[in-house]
């Protein structure tokens, strides 16, 4: 009796026991953190290749504008934009001259007054020429008969030789009048062709070789024609532009920070075109760079590198795209090979330094790296982890050095 009792003792104590022990499990179970789910991805070996990305525009190389030689009327060209042209064959542009302008009633009045004083002039300039002609007459008797009178001894060879001067002044009147004459006619033919207008203009009736053809400087095509219909210009107005576009580049407007880093020569991927990935390379950076406002409104130091297409993109090029079309270039700047990678998503800053948080058996390790070159994905690691370790991505404020951790996917 006495040991039953005894048993009994020491089961209340033992489930009295156990229900402290669960109890205080279950708060130790409920107030310890929890694991931290993240995303892992293995480090490994690779090609890494770094790129500078920007919009291009295509364009030919050598654009030639052809201008008004004299200022006219530029007639309307049968030329589209698109159309072959041969070099010192084709003509390109006609040119006449310009119609008169028109006259306000003023300057018409001022010029009938021109050519009525003109008119005056003339008469007069008629008068004065028959006053010589008759002083000539007059002279020329007085000359026949002094020399009659001088073979027969009664007058002088001093009055002679005064009458002979006087017919040669006379003469020289006479031509001197005809000469006013002759200009006042001039004069009030100016007059009265001021007085014409374009009312009374006829294009028609321009003489022969008064118009100007221009040919076209070389062999092409037709880029833009800057005045199509028929107008008024002055000397030197472009009129149109001609190309080749068999000699086609492109050209790319960089960060002057980014163009730094590109070598002449340097591989170029071109795409977003509309056609299959092309190739090229870095054939020129200009050396002078220029401001270019964004869109957001940011003065920006640009510079201008042009890319030419390789020979066996050439073709597809030219056949396919025109002047100033839109591409996407990458401008290879690094390419190494067999290096060791990891995700730069896995990567951040710690202090001057950089960091990632390393997954060893459901614990997260904190790692000083020293990284290489890097694109937008991957990073070069040069120290602080080894091939085959697996990272975190993107790790949160919660994960720290020694927390424990559970991993929700492992990516590559």
């Amino acid at each position: 009796m006495d040991l039953s009792v005894q048993n009994a003792g020491f089961m209340k104590r033992g489930l009295a026991v156990l229900a402290v022990l669960l109890v205080v499990g279950g708060f130790y179970y409920a107030l310890s953190p929890s694991p931290v789910a993240v995303d892992t991805a293995v480090v490994g070996r690779g090609d890494l290749l770094v790129t500078v990305d920007e919009e291009g525009k295509t364009r030919i190389k050598d654009v030639f504008v052809v201008s008004a030689p004299t200022s006219g009327r530029v007639l309307r060209t049968a030329l589209e934009v698109g159309d072959a042209v041969e070099a010192g064959k084709t003509t390109v542009v006609a040119v006449e001259p310009s119609p008169p302008p028109f006259l306000d009633l003023r300057s018409r009045r001022e010029l009938q007054a021109q050519i009525e004083a003109a008119r005056a002039s003339v008469e007069l300039a008629k008068a004065e020429v028959n006053q010589a002609k008759a002083e000539l007459e007059f002279a020329t008797s007085d000359y026949e008969r002094a020399e009659s009178l001088s073979k027969k001894q009664v007058v002088s060879d001093r009055t002679l030789e005064k009458a002979r001067i006087d017919v040669e002044t006379r003469r020289a009147a006479v031509a001197r009048a005809e000469a006013n004459r002759l200009l006042r006619e001039r004069e009030l033919e100016s007059a009265m062709a001021r007085l014409i207008g374009p009312e009374n203009s006829d294009g028609a009736n321009y003489a022969t070789g008064c118009c100007v053809s221009v040919r076209a400087p070389v062999s092409g095509r037709v880029l833009s024609i800057m005045k199509k219909s028929e107008q008024i210009v002055p000397q030197g107005t472009p009129l149109l532009e001609i190309g080749d576009p068999e000699n086609l580049e492109i050209t790319v407007e960089l960060l002057s920070a980014d163009a730094v880093r590109v070598p002449v020569g340097a591989p170029v991927f071109i795409t977003a075109w509309g056609g299959r990935e092309l190739t090229g390379k870095v054939g020129r950076i200009e050396p002078a760079g220029f401001t270019k406002v964004s869109a957001l409104g940011i003065e920006e130091q640009r510079v201008r590198v042009i890319v030419d297409f390789d020979p066996e993109a050439i073709g597809e090029a030219t056949a396919r795209l025109g002047h100033d079309f839109r591409v996407f270039v990458r401008i290879v700047v690094e390419d190494q090979r067999g290096v060791l990678l990891a995700p730069l998503g896995a990567m951040f800053r710690q202090k001057d330094e950089w960091a990632a948080y390393v997954a060893e058996d459901g614990v997260a390790f904190l790692r000083k790296l020293e990284l290489g070159h890097r694109n937008a994905l991957r990073t070069v690691v040069l120290s602080g982890l080894a091939e085959g370790e697996r990272i975190i991505l993107h790790p949160s404020d919660r994960v720290l050095d020694g927390v424990r951790i559970v991993e929700r996917a492992e990516l590559n």
